[in-house]
């Protein structure tokens, strides 16, 4: 009689554990794998803060709610030149956006990649208006380098290129392979250069900008944001054009003129995409902070020779 209630009721239940025991240990290997396709698919942005077209990248990714590893390059440190970054993108420009074996190199078409994405996981059927093209096209459209570099004081500005030029010249060195690759960026150096003697250079950068501001500014009396009341692509764009206006000290001439693009910028510093993305780095004091460092790292690669 003990055997049979031993036989009964013991053995079933050990049967029930080593059954448990076997769903647990398949619930964890399910678990590892997913885990292990998660990290494969988690996305990849090669950015700086100092990167106007990151910038704009990390706003839309932010906005979107999309996850992603995030890589600092630092152009002014050459780090963009590294060797094996350069194999990769021989246009040293950044962003670059990563999903698996899918690279992209320019902002606008990552940015309309992001759009697409988000439109695929929310099951969604929402198009980019041509309206918002139209703002995004107009905006690219302004090339922000000569702007820029025209603005930053000369002895900072020839000091970091040196030290850039130093940078092409070591890595020509290091990949032989990629030697003209390189020549081409140290050739860009110096045309940049160039086209910064040239005052007409500055003052077309100038129009273009202040047409583009008047334009957001007279779209901007009608709407809270470039293309309604939403914050759109065209608003990721934007964004970040005022605030290198901002981080160049030019807020009273370019944007405290115009009511509108004032409040709209003021709107817009709210948002936690602008707060993580610029707000972190350039708002206040901590724009000196970020600077301060990029230049005690490249004093200290200069006197050491270490390039």
């Amino acid at each position: 009689m003990v055997n049979l209630l031993l036989h009964k009721f013991i053995f079933p239940q050990r049967k029930g554990r080593r059954h448990q025991a076997i769903e647990a240990s398949r619930t964890r290997e399910a678990t590892r794998r997913s885990s292990d396709l998660f990290r494969v698919q988690v996305m990849q942005l090669y950015h700086h803060p100092y990167s106007m077209a990151s910038q704009k990248v990390r706003i839309a990714l932010e906005e979107k709610g999309i996850d992603y590893t995030s890589y600092h390059v630092n152009p002014l440190t050459g780090k963009n030149m590294d060797v094996p970054f350069f194999r990769i993108n021989p246009s040293a420009k950044l962003p670059v956006f990563q999903n698996g074996s899918h690279i992209i190199f320019h902002a606008i078409d990552i940015i309309q990649y992001i759009e697409r994405l988000s439109v695929s996981l929310n099951g969604e059927d929402n198009p980019i208006s041509s309206k918002v093209m139209e703002w995004v096209e107009r905006i690219e459209r302004w090339n922000p380098k000569i702007f820029t570099l025209t603005h930053i004081p000369d002895k900072y500005r020839l000091f970091v290129s040196k030290f850039i030029r130093r940078v092409v010249i070591n890595r020509m060195v290091e990949a032989p392979d990629l030697a003209c690759l390189y020549h081409v960026k140290l050739r860009e150096a110096y045309d940049t250069e160039d086209n910064l003697k040239g005052p007409m250079n500055l003052q077309q950068s100038e129009e273009k900008l202040s047409s583009l501001l008047d334009d957001a500014e007279i779209q901007l009396s009608a709407t809270t944001y470039l293309v309604g009341e939403d914050f759109t692509m065209a608003d990721s764009m934007f964004v970040p054009v005022l605030a290198r206006i901002t981080l160049l000290d030019l807020e009273e001439k370019y944007i405290s003129c115009r009511p509108k693009t004032t409040a709209y910028y003021n709107l817009v510093k709210q948002r936690p995409s602008y707060k993580k993305v610029i707000g972190k780095y350039f708002d206040g004091w901590r724009k000196y902070q970020t600077l301060v460092k990029t230049m005690c790292f490249l004093c200290i690669r200069s006197m050491f020779g270490k390039y």
